[in-house]
């Protein structure tokens, strides 16, 4: 475990591992660098690969207030650990982050840069984006009401069913998911209304990759429609993915467009 300290004084702590051009993994919906660990390990085998912990995630510092722009400084400061570039994967909302970083200037330090899935909830893709959903989250935070926030992200902002979630609130790694929901309003601050960034999109101005598991109708959508905004992208979908896409799945994909 290591740390770097972003421009505002935040500790962003991180795993380095493996050895050869550098990859950061950007990942961390309400979980720590833990989630993409498996992958970092597969991806270790061809690359320096740095994981690391999203701020208010995991060992990473908090610093109020919250901003997209402080997440594009932490992923800057990773990179700068990193050697100055770097290949770049963000999974999920993590991977619209990724690409909010590039669009604000970062693309020069992007050597390529691969999304899973970005969750833009779009018109004709089979779903209506939550209304108020950061009001809510807000007020929901406010009550002390946390198991209430996780629910709400997991069926207005991921589409589970109720009755799903509903069991899920009964398990024990229930109370992990609660520790963090407060994190769930700093993701609904980057996916705004949740539809697609176009302007932004446009100024991404780096390879990208953009990959889906095709199991899941919206967000295959959501991937297509990403990737036509972006200037230069290639698509991919793995087959039989879920969003929880296998590590072992994906990191071949990774591996070859990265040294490809």
């Amino acid at each position: 475990m290591s740390k770097v300290i972003s421009k505002d004084g935040t500790p962003i702590v991180f795993e380095k591992s493996g050895l050869g051009p550098a990859v950061v993994i950007v990942g961390g919906i309400l979980g720590d660098r833990t989630q993409q660990a498996p992958l970092a390990a597969l991806l270790a085998q061809h690359f320096s690969v740095f994981n690391y912990d999203r701020r208010g995630h995991g060992e990473s510092g908090d610093k109020a207030p919250y901003a997209v722009e402080r997440e594009i400084e932490d992923l800057e400061a990773v990179i700068n650990e990193a050697g100055g570039s770097a290949f770049v994967y963000g999974t999920s909302g993590c991977g619209v982050l990724a690409m909010h970083a590039a669009a604000a200037g970062l693309s020069p330090r992007f050597k390529k840069l691969a999304v899973w899935e970005p969750p833009f909830i779009l018109e004709q893709s089979g779903r209506t984006p939550p209304r108020n959903y950061k009001e809510q989250l807000t007020e929901f935070l406010a009550q002390g009401r946390r198991g209430d926030m996780v629910e709400l992200f997991m069926t207005a902002a991921v589409g589970m069913p109720g009755d799903f979630v509903a069991t899920m609130r009964t398990q024990p790694w229930w109370p992990a998911q609660e520790a963090l929901a407060h994190t769930l309003i700093y993701e609904a601050t980057l996916m705004g209304d949740f539809s697609l960034p176009k302007e932004q999109l446009a100024r991404v101005a780096v390879k990208t990759l953009v990959i889906d598991g095709g199991t899941t109708p919206w967000l295959s959508y959501a991937a297509q429609a990403t990737a036509s905004a972006l200037p230069d992208a290639q698509r991919r979908t793995l087959s039989g993915q879920p969003h929880n896409v296998a590590p072992e799945a994906i990191a071949p994909t990774l591996v070859e467009f990265f040294q490809g």
